[in-house]
């Protein structure tokens, strides 16, 4: 380690510190009721930052109980009204997190937790199946990483890689995967009748085909790659993330600096097979080139394609260090800001070639000095964080998520609890 990327892993650690010493008593955080059980933005993805520092040796375990205690105060909702970033199952990814470093703990609420995702996840998968046999399109929700089945494959695969369960999400996934013919015309599975927001939208007419990590065929392809290096493998699993791949090749923009992926394809690009040029877009997880070679690098390590682990590779140190896209990234949290692109930076470098690796992680403190520059004063940027009204504290866009970005680079090892499975990059 330089000098350089030493003091930078310091100025992490000594953020992630501040954040998680302002964010040390639920009861003095103010967020909105809505927000109270999302893992997203509320008390279970706060609570993964003082798990992660506990684990490390960083924080008192008591922060990280005083979190999930608040979070499971109230009642939380289940079933229908519930998915993988909200209720539930939110709150049942952070307590596998602080199990995962406490062996033993909250050993029967996860019982209970294992038991509602379960069958939470065997209602959907059924609905989904019924839905395919009726020849109708899906909605983002079915099968997406925030609300629907991917996410929800996440979950099992970290808590059951064996189960029935697992297995029968990823039996959907490779369903999804097939085309479909709507009104004469064959369009992707996946495809959806409604915008990115999952409403209708004037601008999209017929639809769209997402390729975003988050909300898209990418958390798909993610997942499908993930349960295959675990060895948990169905029925044309291979065949599907083909299908994946193929559909992403054939769709792949050359920015002068590398390759880049669009966010979604419109029924009249799919018929014209002409791209809307568009200005260069941020690279980041839920949409762009940062989580989509993340998980192609996933699918060829899984399925041992050298050619494309190399290409993926290279298509993420492109993207990261390419100005035009890193203009375009204007925040700083996990979901599509500067954050995000270190820790998919610093995940896809604990895998990559030696020929790339070292790419990889000399990009990331250039990414984080975006967060947190030079000399800048801990308490003052993680207050600024934490303040930020359209961004808060939490997990996704806020300052919970950007400390535990930050504390996995100056850590130089995996999260220790792991709790980034929930964005399927690792």
């Amino acid at each position: 380690m330089t000098a350089q990327t030493a003091q930078t892993a310091q100025a992490a650690l000594d953020l992630a510190g501040a954040v998680a010493d302002q964010l040390a008593d639920p009861g003095r955080v103010s967020l909105p009721e809505a927000h109270r059980q999302h893992l997203a933005h509320g008390l279970p993805g706060i609570a993964l930052l003082h798990l992660e520092r506990a684990a490390a040796g960083l924080g008192p375990w008591q922060r990280a109980h005083d979190w999930l205690a608040a979070a499971s105060r109230e009642a939380l909702t289940g079933g229908p009204d519930s998915h993988p970033f909200y209720g539930a199952p939110a709150f049942a990814h952070a307590l596998t997190c602080a199990a995962d470093c406490l062996p033993g703990a909250y050993q029967r609420a996860l019982d209970t937790l294992d038991r509602q995702m379960a069958a939470d996840a065997s209602r959907r998968v059924d609905a989904a199946h019924r839905r395919i046999d009726t020849g109708r399109l899906p909605a983002l929700a079915e099968f997406d990483a925030i609300r629907g089945l991917t996410g929800y494959g996440a979950h099992l695969l970290r808590r059951d890689p064996d189960s029935c369960a697992l297995r029968a999400v990823l039996d959907y996934c490779v369903r999804l995967t097939q085309p479909i013919t709507q009104d004469g015309e064959t369009l992707p599975g996946w495809w959806t009748p409604t915008g990115p927001s999952g409403r209708m939208d004037e601008r999209l007419p017929g639809g769209h085909a997402n390729s975003g990590m988050a909300h898209g065929v990418g958390g798909v392809l993610a997942l499908l790659a993930l349960a295959a290096r675990h060895g948990t493998i169905v029925a044309g699993h291979d065949e599907a993330v083909g299908r994946i791949l193929s559909w992403l090749d054939h769709r792949q923009e050359d920015t002068g600096r590398g390759p880049a992926w669009p966010y979604w394809v419109t029924r009249t690009e799919l018929r014209t097979g002409r791209r809307v040029p568009s200005a260069p877009r941020r690279p980041s997880w839920c949409y762009g080139t940062a989580g989509l070679a993340r998980a192609r690098q996933l699918a060829a390590l899984a399925f041992g394609d050298t050619r494309r682990r190399l290409d993926a590779e290279h298509a993420l140190v492109a993207a990261l260090t390419n100005p035009a896209q890193l203009e375009a990234t204007t925040d700083n949290g996990l979901c599509h800001g500067f954050a995000g692109l270190a820790h998919i930076a610093a995940r896809a470098a604990e895998d990559a070639h030696p020929s790339t690796a070292g790419r990889l992680r000399d990009v990331i403190p250039v990414l984080l000095a975006a967060v947190h520059p030079p000399g800048a004063d801990p308490v003052h940027t993680a207050t600024a964080l934490i303040q930020d009204e359209e961004r808060g504290p939490g997990l996704l866009d806020g300052a919970a998520g950007i400390a535990l970005a930050l504390l996995a680079f100056s850590a130089a090892e995996p999260p220790l609890s792991a709790w980034d499975s929930c964005l399927l990059v690792a």
